[in-house]
């Protein structure tokens, strides 16, 4: 099993590699939590995979290194071997699916290795990459369940409990395990009374599901926007490691992942990726026993597409309240999109998009339906239109 040694000689190793990134205060995110956040999303390739590539890297023979590597990515691992094997002047292939956000294809690309799209999702690649190495002789480079990968990720839990020695509990995200197997164990050895917990998108939970099954396995799908941790095969290293050292693993949704994103956004100007802010998503709706303790949510990653981003913030704004299209039953008379308005209005909200629907077939023939698009403050708010508009005979048939 991995050691402590290990860790921190891939911490000397990297030191010249591998930032070492500020844990930052986010007193509002959480009322009563004191809660920081580790930013891996300003490591240098925007990820924290960085240090695991750089590290199992930098322990291959000349031979190895003259025969090339090969990987398989969605995208952040991508960009830490292509990063890691220029530096060492190492040839890269690295294998991606093809529905990787186009960002991330392209940085790879940029940092020098050579991209192969693979149909599919991230296993697929993990399939067509495992046979092409063993087709050319090149060394594989997993992404997650390797010692020398996990042993550089777990240079983050030296970073940790280094800049923060009286934390409670660390937040972690999974997706094959690899990183919280290394901030585990590194953390569980050295001080073995903070909590280490880790989180996965309900959409892609193999970790979850194997550990609470007791046995290793695979999902026969995953979906979430969360690329970076859609992973339906976790690591047999890393299980065993999870079992040793995570005290639990919980579950997001991808609304849940979205607010999380705009909350960094809006608060700590923080730009994460889904996979990034499943930490804070846990800790924001409350699927941890945390209240009252000094918390380290790792951020693991920034690098989210912008088209991704427009729509996740959209769907951010719905989820914690900000924007709501209400559909509300009028009789289709004078006056009333004018007593909607001012209702609208006396409660403090914006009204940004209005549309007229009077040809509903379930409707009587007098009345139509008004969908009227919101800005609000929160979910409080969007309570109080309703009552206001229930209180002067109109009904509101629907919310989204």
């Amino acid at each position: 099993m991995l050691t402590l040694d290990k860790i921190y000689h891939a911490s000397y190793v990297l030191r010249d590699i591998a930032r070492k990134t500020d844990i930052i205060a986010a007193p509002t995110l959480v009322p009563g939590m004191d809660l920081h956040l580790k930013t891996e999303n300003l490591q240098v390739t925007g990820s924290f995979k960085l240090r695991g590539a750089s590290y199992m890297i930098s322990k291959l023979s000349d031979e190895q290194k003259a025969a090339g590597i090969i990987t398989c990515s969605a995208g952040n691992h991508a960009q830490g071997v292509a990063m890691a094997a220029t530096k060492a002047g190492v040839h890269a292939i690295v294998c991606m699916p093809d529905g990787a956000p186009i960002m991330k294809v392209e940085n790879t690309r940029r940092l020098g290795a050579e991209v192969r799209l693979v149909p599919g999702t991230y296993d697929d690649a993990h399939d067509y990459a495992e046979k092409v190495a063993a087709e050319t002789g090149a060394t594989f480079v997993h992404p997650y369940d390797d010692e020398d990968v996990i042993a550089g990720q777990g240079t983050i839990g030296l970073e940790i409990l280094d800049q923060l020695s009286d934390v409670d509990a660390v937040v972690v995200p999974v997706g094959g395990g690899g990183l919280i197997s290394g901030v585990a164990c590194a953390i569980k050895n050295l001080n073995p009374h903070v909590k280490v917990y880790g989180v996965q998108a309900d959409g892609a939970a193999s970790m979850v599901g194997a550990v609470l099954a007791g046995q290793w396995q695979t999902l026969d799908h995953v979906a979430t926007f969360a690329d970076g941790i859609a992973v339906k095969t976790p690591g047999t290293i890393t299980y065993d490691m999870v079992n040793q050292y995570v005290d639990q693993i919980v579950t997001v949704t991808d609304d849940e992942i979205a607010a999380a994103i705009l909350a960094l956004l809006e608060r700590q100007k923080v730009v994460a990726e889904g996979a990034g802010a499943v930490s804070v998503a846990a800790c924001m709706f409350g699927k941890l026993p945390l209240e009252g303790q000094r918390v380290v949510a790792v951020v693991s990653g920034g690098n989210i597409d912008v088209n991704i981003l427009s729509r996740v913030i959209t769907r951010g704004l719905v989820m914690s309240g900000r924007n709501a299209e209400l559909s509300i039953a009028l009789t289709d008379k004078p006056g009333q999109l004018e007593l909607v308005s001012s209702l609208i209005a006396k409660c403090g909200a914006n009204v940004v998009s209005v549309d007229y629907d009077r040809f509903d077939p379930s409707l009587p023939i007098s009345d139509c339906i008004l969908r009227v698009g919101l800005e609000t403050r929160d979910r409080a708010q969007i309570e109080l239109i309703k009552t206001a508009l229930t209180e002067h005979g109109l009904s509101v048939v629907a919310e989204r």
